[in-house]
């Protein structure tokens, strides 16, 4: 695993993308601590957008506004 500063990560940020194409993980520093990673989406990591709407749905079925009105809260967001 390849640590870099942030400025030289902002430098070269290009080439570290495909560094982290070909499946590298790279630390980035601030002042020589770290605080963040770059890493290779994977697969797994990727969104299967079916499996969310399932998720949102099921999700409604339990959680509901009760009384109240989603558009009296949109208008009152609005004001």
């Amino acid at each position: 695993m390849q640590t870099i500063g942030a400025f030289q990560a902002k430098t070269h940020f290009s080439a570290l993308l495909l560094q982290v194409e070909n499946g590298e993980q790279i630390i980035i520093t601030k002042h020589g601590h770290p605080v963040a990673r770059l890493v290779p989406i994977t697969a797994a990591q990727k969104i299967n957008i079916k499996s969310v709407i399932q998720k949102i749905k099921k999700f409604s079925q339990t959680h509901t506004l009760g009384k109240l009105n989603w558009k009296d809260l949109r208008d009152e967001g609005r004001r």
